[in-house]
């Protein structure tokens, strides 16, 4: 069946929303790699997931329908077009017509250079594979199309969809576009980057019992913002396979990304296939694919694992070992949330401008209640508190409102010699008369209540105990509690436990570092304090205190129920 695209009505469209193709145009015409969030893959990759989709030279690929929609410099749609060919070749070796291949592909571009250069790479390696050249432009121009993949009106479905798409961050799209790309698209959630509704169309695209296969970072699969995306997923396709690329030279360049692959099938919800950062040459990803593809996972210590149930609703994807998911789902399926166990998760002041409302706690210039002693990250490095000195400007009354300058003259002066700093700040311009508030109010209670203290990006137990004399800074999560005793929590807080929780269903970073973001720390499950007997408080106080993180997990475990296979379950995390 042959497919057409409306793109004289598509235009019109697009043309009618003057504000929206302005700026999809100047997206087209502007930036630099960077900015348009192009990132290049390497040839080894690219066949590696041409092979995982079955996009391979024994199917007639001719008969097929393949979508790449952000083609860039055509590391993707060179190789496809080689496989196209050849196979075209082998099944038809007697020759065909024109119309053989001319629905076979469709791939995408937006930028106008870019368009044009891989335009012509493509017509140079359709006369290398001995089409005439005149054939290869008719070709091409009809594989290939300039225009907004997120906007244009594409008709059909898709047997295959591959490729790499666009890293961007949503404050670099012009806020027309934006609004538009959000109006069409649910997934676009929060701070979601522009490759989650690239995502969410490819998959709208593709026919039952086809594939999706890109790559591109994994934030989504356990970040907020990547719920509702996650959601579509577990609802409606198959997650087939995914691909841990982190600290892999998957790119021609080094990037700060955080890469997986994934593929993502059109049909009913089934096991995935996992494997973690192969080695980038050809032989061995080869071989990986065929160990992904094969019907039954037969060497269970192999570089393959098989998952159930990774997809499950807008829920974090669980990556792990089948022994670490089964002790997390049976943990949750026992015990209460951190926060529905009398705990509060929050994070430390922001003030927008740090240079401006941080300072030397002696030498800030103001009244002596209108500054605050700060701790930082700093201050805890150790793993107790070592207070280096830092204050925090404070602007609000303890009622909660700002206080007024005129009574507090220093203040008054210490601010206006920094007004043009934090005036420029985005709350500030928003209400002009509140300029000198910070982003979050500082509420003094909170210094005077003991609490946990937590690095948003650690690699080891930091868990610090804060007996409540300073205030958070940013760059702290704090723990405080109406029941549970604080160094008893903190005891868990150090154990492999927490690690485990945390492991699961955060996001990883480059050298092995985990978040310890508010979000997954109240994914943790702890037990009520009145469930704790006493002689178990004791054990975890003690533990916490000395610092003993092997006696914090002993105490952890009893605190739990781990049976010894549970406990064996932890793995690497149990230090």
């Amino acid at each position: 069946m042959q497919f057409a695209f409306d793109l004289e009505a598509d235009n019109t469209a697009v043309k009618a929303l003057c504000p929206v193709s302005e700026a999809s145009n100047a997206l087209a015409t502007q930036g630099s790699i960077e900015s348009r969030g192009a990132v290049y893959t390497r040839l080894e990759v690219v066949e590696f997931i041409l092979d995982l989709v079955g996009y391979t030279q024994d199917q007639p690929l001719h008969e097929r329908r393949l979508l790449e929609p952000s083609f860039g410099g055509g590391d993707f749609l060179l190789p496809i077009i080689e496989r196209l060919i050849d196979s075209w070749k082998e099944f038809k070796p007697n020759g065909c017509s024109l119309d053989d291949l001319s629905d076979a592909i469709v791939a995408v571009e937006l930028h106008h250079t870019t368009f044009a250069n891989t335009y012509s790479a493509a017509v140079e390696l359709l006369i290398r594979k001995g089409i005439a050249e005149s054939t290869a432009e008719i070709l091409v121009d009809r594989w290939l199309l300039q225009g907004d993949f997120l906007l244009l009106s594409l008709k059909g479905e898709f047997d295959y969809v591959v490729g790499n798409p666009p890293y961007i961050r949503q404050e670099l799209i012009p806020a027309p576009l934006l609004a538009e790309y959000r109006s069409r698209y649910k997934t676009i959630y929060d701070r979601a980057d522009i490759y989650i509704p690239f995502i969410e169309r490819s998959l709208s695209l593709l026919s039952e019992g086809s594939s999706l296969g890109f790559i591109c970072a994994d934030r989504w699969m356990k970040n907020r913002y990547g719920g509702p995306l996650r959601n579509l997923v577990s609802g409606h396709y198959h997650l087939k396979a995914y691909v841990d690329m982190v600290e892999t030279q998957a790119f021609h360049s080094n990037v700060i990304a955080y890469p997986a692959i994934t593929i993502i099938g059109r049909g009913r919800p089934g096991p995935t296939r996992i494997a973690h950062r192969p080695a980038i040459d050809r032989s061995t990803l080869q071989t990986l694919a065929q160990l992904i593809a094969e019907p039954a996972i037969l060497n269970k210590a192999g570089p393959v694992r098989e998952l159930a149930q990774v997809a499950n609703g807008s829920e974090p994807w669980l990556l792990g070992s089948n022994d670490q998911m089964a002790l997390i789902r049976r943990l949750e399926s026992t015990f209460p949330l951190i926060e529905e166990a009398s705990c509060k998760v929050g994070i430390g002041v922001a003030t927008g401008a740090d240079k401006a409302f941080i300072g030397d706690f002696e030498a800030l210039d103001v009244e002596p209640d209108r500054k605050v002693p700060l701790v930082t990250t700093k201050d805890i490095l150790a793993g107790e508190v070592a207070w280096h000195g830092q204050g925090v400007i404070n602007p609000f009354r303890e009622s909660g409102g700002l206080v007024d300058l005129d009574q507090y003259p220093r203040l008054k002066s210490y601010l206006e010699a920094r007004r043009e700093v934090i005036a420029r700040r985005h709350c500030a311009q928003q209400t002009p008369s509140k300029w000198y508030r910070t982003i979050d109010r500082i509420n003094t209670k909170l210094m005077h209540r003991p609490k946990l203290l937590i690095p948003d990006i650690k690699g080891k137990a930091n868990i610090v105990y804060e007996n409540g004399t300073l205030y958070p800074h940013h760059n702290l999560y704090y723990i405080i509690s109406d029941e549970w005793d604080l160094r008893a929590l903190q005891a868990v807080m150090l154990s492999s436990v927490t690690r485990l929780f945390v492991a699961t269903y955060s996001t990883k970073m480059r050298g092995g570092f985990m978040r310890f973001q508010a979000q997954y720390l109240r994914r943790i499950r702890i037990p009520y304090w009145a469930d704790v007997s006493e002689h178990l408080r004791t054990e975890l106080i003690k533990a916490a205190i000395k610092r003993d993180v092997p006696a914090c997990n002993q105490a952890v475990f009893k605190l739990y129920n781990l049976r010894p296979d549970e406990q064996s379950a932890l793995g690497g995390n149990e230090k």
